[in-house]
């Protein structure tokens, strides 16, 4: 996939977390598309599947666990690789969110080059 091919779905619930997220998206080559909620996140995913999904866990409607596993058991974003960022960063949590399919777990606050060394590595080479 070319990098400018490359959509990264960011869903964070806090709006000034969500666009800073998204500038780190834009400076690694892809395009980036917001999701404020989960069901939107859901919505958004399975009707135009991205590259990458960043996916925060505290969200106002649908935690994040439960939009991990919808979209692990969806066809249209069973292979779209998932990085949870969350400031849950218990084991148990870490655990939790792998057991749902995610690909990575990131805690909260991501150092930004890691962030984009992940968002590059996903975004560009699909899942792990």
């Amino acid at each position: 996939m070319q990098s400018n091919d490359a959509t990264v779905l960011v869903v964070e619930d806090d709006a000034e977390l969500n666009r800073l997220m998204g500038a780190y998206v834009s400076l690694c080559g892809c395009k980036y598309r917001p999701a404020l909620t989960g069901s939107e996140a859901m919505s958004s995913a399975t009707q135009r599947a991205p590259s990458l999904i960043l996916l925060d866990l505290m969200l106002p409607d649908v935690d994040g666990f439960e939009v991990c596993r919808f979209l692990r058991s969806t066809e249209a974003t069973r292979d779209v690789p998932i990085v949870i960022v969350s400031a849950l960063s218990g084991t148990d949590d870490i655990e939790h969110g792998r057991a749902c399919g995610a690909d990575e777990y990131l805690t909260k606050p991501v150092a930004p080059d890691r962030l984009i060394s992940t968002i590059k590595y996903y975004a560009h080479n699909g899942k792990s």
